[in-house]
């Protein structure tokens, strides 16, 4: 048996006075502004939990890991997503592939995309090539388009063990 699940996050750029990093796909990515969150706000990883939950039938991020519960603030959201991969196995499911898109103007991430696969397929348990990893803009459109934060969406195919 094959499933397939969507995910999509959305947060916004923090404050200077937050001093917060911004960190994409496990990865810390130098740029002028982090991201928003209670947790470290990876919204890449976020919207890949999501596809993840969504695929296994598990719910949402929001219901594993409620931003209300002082526990998740300021978690790495790679141990978050190894909990979520955990519990697919435990319920006899693996990953097959992953595809997930960034959506803003800025920062570019091609140079990061590497690294990023490299840190986030081995907790998926798959291959490298069996994660993609994108970026788009919206042309300047809505609130990603005016810099005020971004935005990811991802799904990703799980296959019973």
């Amino acid at each position: 048996m094959i499933r397939v699940g969507i995910g999509f996050d959305v947060h916004r750029f923090s404050v200077p006075s937050e001093n917060r990093q911004l960190i994409l796909m496990g990865v810390h990515i130098p740029f002028e502004f982090g991201l928003s969150g209670h947790s470290d706000a990876d919204v890449m990883i976020h919207a890949l939990i999501d596809a993840l939950l969504g695929a296994a039938a598990l719910g949402d991020i929001g219901r594993h890991f409620p931003d209300t519960d002082p526990m998740y603030k300021g978690i790495d959201s790679t141990e978050l997503l190894r909990r979520v991969v955990a519990d697919i196995h435990s319920k006899g499911w693996r990953v097959v592939n992953a595809d997930v898109g960034l959506i803003g103007e800025r920062p570019k991430i091609a140079s990061y995309v590497d690294m990023m696969k490299e840190r986030v397929a081995p907790i998926l348990d798959i291959q490298t090539n069996a994660l993609n990893i994108k970026a788009t803009t919206t042309e300047k459109l809505g609130f990603t388009g005016r810099g005020e934060g971004l935005a990811a969406q991802a799904i990703a195919m799980i296959v019973a063990q």
